[in-house]
């Protein structure tokens, strides 16, 4: 339990102070010096931060002096229309004072092109693709595991520990919430329909797979055992969900959210990735021979044509395979191995290596590739660092790795229109 005081600043303050003296003369015990966990970051207009101390017990009541407000719950908040500053909370009680002071950025400049980092411990890191610089970081509330963004700039991000969806659009900057999404895992836009569809990893003991309408409702379906990647067909509006638990993929009719077809897949099936034409879909076994599964990673390639055995191709072992980026033009699979801290090469007709694999940062992750710049980009979770490499060459960019927020899981980019143009020129 957190109590938040409404008076001023400095009688809140003065409050605290008499009370942690008060209770240090009658118990003759010293008052413990605790710490507000936050990032060293500028956190970005609409953030929502949870007030938790280190080094004492709650409950205890919160100061506030500078930009936002406090929440009920114990929540700090900025508003959507901070344009920066300061802030420092307080909180203290019988048995302890700390304070925090913190930045507060501008938004993201209109009208720019931005790399979003879904970084599971802080938020969303906003960076600028150019320097990778960051700009600031949209502290959700929660746990992102994944981040997408809409040729309009709206960026969703999931909450795999809670139930809620977050929505920060660009141009104007505004960041809003869409409840019922609950333990959300991946996120995708279909560009046909503006809806967003998060798979859930636990709905009643089941994964699931939501969808959410430019309205805000949301639709949950049920899928199979422990819903994690997705992957849209938009020409055909069929959502591709990968149940880890059940070894099956669920195709799922966009519109109507039922299931069209399961689809058995592989062990363990975590990731997935679909051909343009909408034909062959790939999918990631997570697993690896020294792991408590005691089974070889792998990338199998799936006919959605054929049924039956729709499993056309294989890959050799790998070491513990965990996200994929299908590179068309160059005729690529690109595969993270969170094992080996490398990104394997694959011929996507054959699942053949193409080349040896490319080292990278610590645990990557969900990797992205950028179409119009020619860039992948690969979030590191233990090395909090995002890779880039050049998609042509598969050489590392100048800066990269670059620092981002803790424990990074996903990156999504989006580019300005203008900016956009002169890229594809």
């Amino acid at each position: 339990m957190i109590r938040r005081l409404t008076s001023s600043f400095a009688a809140a303050a003065v409050a605290i102070v008499a009370l942690t003296a008060t209770a240090q003369r009658s118990t003759g015990h010293e008052r413990a010096t605790g710490q507000i966990a936050a990032g060293a970051f500028a956190y970005l207009p609409g953030s929502t931060l949870p007030v938790r101390v280190d080094g004492f017990s709650a409950p205890y009541a919160l100061a506030l002096l500078g930009v936002g407000r406090l929440a009920d719950g114990g929540v700090y908040a900025i508003p959507d229309d901070a344009r920066g500053g300061t802030a420092m909370v307080i909180a203290g009680n019988a048995h302890g004072l700390a304070s925090r002071s913190l930045r507060i950025a501008a938004s993201p400049p209109d009208g720019s092109s931005v790399v979003a980092v879904a970084s599971y411990e802080d938020g969303i890191a906003y960076h600028e693709p150019g320097d990778f610089s960051l700009i600031g970081m949209l502290a959700t509330g929660g746990a992102p595991s994944d981040v997408a963004m809409d040729a309009r700039g709206r960026l969703f991000a999931t909450d795999t520990q809670g139930s809620a969806l977050t929505l920060a659009t660009l141009r104007p900057w505004s960041v809003s919430r869409v409840d019922d999404v609950p333990l959300g895992d991946d996120v995708a836009v279909d560009a046909t329909t503006d809806a967003a569809f998060v798979t859930n990893r636990d709905v009643r003991g089941s994964g699931a797979l939501t969808r959410i309408a430019p309205s805000g409702k949301t639709v949950t379906l049920v899928t199979g055992q422990t819903a994690e990647g997705l992957v849209i067909d938009e020409r055909r509006q069929i959502v591709y969900v990968a149940n880890v638990n059940d070894a099956t993929v669920a195709a799922v009719d966009a519109r109507t959210m039922r299931v069209r077809r399961r689809i058995a897949a592989v062990d363990r099936v975590f990731s997935l990735a679909l051909s343009p034409d909408g034909r062959r879909l790939y999918a990631v076994s997570n697993q690896s021979a020294d792991s408590p599964f005691a089974a070889p990673g792998s990338v199998v390639a799936i006919a959605l044509d054929r049924k039956g055995t729709p499993v056309v191709a294989r890959s050799a072992p790998l070491t513990f395979p965990v996200g994929i980026a299908l590179d068309a033009p160059a005729h690529r699979l690109l595969v993270t191995d969170e094992s080996a801290d490398e990104i394997d090469v694959l011929d996507d007709r054959t699942l053949r290596a193409q080349r040896p694999a490319v080292a990278t940062c610590h645990t990557p992750w969900k990797p992205t590739l950028d179409p119009v710049d020619r860039r992948l980009y690969v979030p590191c979770a233990r090395a909090d660092r995002v890779d880039v490499l050049d998609a042509r060459t598969l050489a590392r960019l100048p800066g990269a790795p670059f620092a981002t927020g803790g424990y990074p899981l996903a990156v999504t980019v989006w580019h300005a229109p203008a900016s956009a143009n002169r890229s594809s020129r």
